[in-house]
């Protein structure tokens, strides 16, 4: 291996990791407010990539469908709540179960967007409003369950939306055309516009996402829960709606995460899984805890990743999901040990 070839398994790296770091942010989001193990994670991915394609095709995505079944089976969730005696958050029932979907109806069905940076706003309309849905139909009634029950709902769940997956867009992967087909030469290394633009809307997200948490209220109020769901509770923090917002940012990255991605490889309907599960690789390195040291570990994973293609790319996957058991193991050391969960 030359200095050439070093550079360009470095710069492959650096994207990989920067999708596997907003994949580690999503999931340390949804665990530290929810206590959710998201394994569906990667699945906003391939739909987010997959609803563009087929946009991009001249068809309707059949993840609109999805949203509306899913908001229709919500709402009625929520009248039956209502009626028996349940205090029911209304606004935000209305917000997820009837506004989002009329908007991706319009988007997709009336207004059939043409440009690429419109079809990717469908898309996130689209994808988004997801997240919560699934919340609220499968955890939210769970809220007091152990990690593992909560656990076992999140895998069942990827299995229902693999299999969806497959059912709406068929074995045939799919790709899209890029943001930018600006090439540049650094150095003698051929860097291209869309691992650029890879690379620069994961660093505006994590800054907003870093912005947003530390300034303001409803960020604060999301670190509050995770903190502490009781006392956040105690203090009029609704937490119910904490998990709505923590679903829905977690849909968008994984949406987001999709775009990107579909015009540097071709998306599957399961290709997501994958993604996701070196995500979660990443989170474990911060301990489903720290967001910076996600990040670092993301970064750590897109490495190895690259560099263990070029010398075992037999073995490349194996080699990224081992790294797991040195952090678990250097995790158990330093930390002390309870008979149940605190």
């Amino acid at each position: 291996m030359d200095a050439q070839i070093a550079l360009l398994l470095a710069q492959d790296g650096l994207v990989n990791g920067a999708v596997y770091g907003l994949m580690a942010l999503a999931l340390v989001l949804v665990f530290s407010v929810t206590r959710v193990i998201f394994i569906p994670q990667g699945e906003f991915v391939a739909f987010g990539a997959l609803s563009m394609a087929m946009m991009q095709a001249g068809r309707v995505p059949p993840t609109l469908w999805l949203l509306l079944v899913l908001a229709a089976a919500a709402l009625i969730v929520e009248a039956w709540r209502w009626k028996r005696g349940a205090t029911v958050e209304w606004a935000s029932a209305i917000l997820w179960c009837v506004a989002f979907p009329a908007l991706a109806c319009a988007l997709a069905l009336v207004w059939r967007p043409a440009g690429v940076a419109a079809q990717a706003f469908t898309t996130l309309v689209l994808v988004m409003p997801l997240g919560p849905l699934l919340y609220r139909l499968a955890f939210r009634p769970m809220v007091n369950a152990t990690v593992l029950t909560l656990l076992i709902v999140s895998v069942a769940l990827h299995g229902v939306l693999v299999g969806l997956g497959l059912l709406f867009f068929g074995a045939e992967g799919s790709r899209t055309p890029a943001f930018s087909e600006a090439r540049f030469e650094l150095g003698g290394l051929q860097v291209s516009g869309q691992s650029l633009v890879v690379i620069g809307v994961t660093f505006v997200l994590v800054v907003l996402m870093f912005q947003f948490f530390g300034r303001s209220m409803v960020g604060k109020a999301l670190r509050a829960t995770a903190m502490n769901r009781v006392g956040a509770r105690l203090m009029g923090i609704p937490t119910e709606l904490a998990g709505d917002v923590s679903f829905a940012l977690a849909a968008l990255i994984g949406a987001v995460s999709g775009l990107l991605i579909a015009p540097l490889t071709t998306v599957y309907y399961d290709t997501g899984f994958l993604i996701g599960l070196k995500g979660f690789v990443a989170a474990i390195v911060g301990g489903l805890a720290s967001y910076p040291a996600a990040l670092l570990g993301a970064l750590l994973v897109g490495q190895l990743e690259s560099f263990s293609s070029f010398w075992a790319s037999a073995f490349k996957e194996v080699l990224v999901f081992t790294l797991i058991i040195p952090v678990l193991w250097w995790r158990s050391l330093r930390s002390h040990h309870v008979e149940d969960e605190e």
